[in-house]
């Protein structure tokens, strides 16, 4: 399983985070993304449906009922309800908690977290510094000028 950090710093969470679902969907991929509040995960449903004047993610919450069939599910849960093969942490919810909880399930995970907030940064230097104690390699990559990702480590 690759885990991976993924730093922003050049484009806002809300334009990032569409892009990295619909390249995981274009893998053939199930996707979960996990936030800690009721309130982001609301924020992150209107944000699916309306991110693009043409085109919108589809994806659902515990809410809305059957899991399984949903390509991308939202959640601030540990449960991989829809069998994703991708699980985006966001708002420091924690990598290793979602692992326990499904050692084997994801082929990547992807904490996306924003470089200029300070609590976030330090979260992830927190979980950076775990799950590299539990033995996990891990990849960071920092947003580039052009919205893209470079490898730093």
């Amino acid at each position: 399983m690759e885990i991976w950090f993924y730093h922003l710093h050049r484009q806002p969470f809300e334009q990032a985070l569409p892009g990295l679902l619909e390249r995981s969907l274009a893998r053939g991929w199930r996707a979960a993304v996990q936030a800690t509040t009721p309130a982001r995960i609301e924020a992150i449903d209107a944000l699916l449906w309306t991110y693009s004047d043409s085109s919108f993610l589809a994806h659902g919450t515990a809410a809305d009922g059957d899991p399984e069939w949903q390509p991308i599910y939202l959640t601030s849960g540990v449960e991989n309800a829809n069998g994703a093969a991708l699980r985006i942490f966001v708002e420091q919810a924690s990598i290793l908690a979602s692992l326990r909880a499904a050692p084997e399930a994801y082929q990547r995970c992807i904490l996306l977290f924003d470089g200029d907030d300070p609590d976030q940064l330090a979260d992830a230097r927190t979980q950076w510094r775990d799950l590299r104690a539990e033995g996990h390699e891990l990849a960071y990559y920092q947003q580039a000028e052009t919205g893209g990702w470079t490898k730093k480590s």
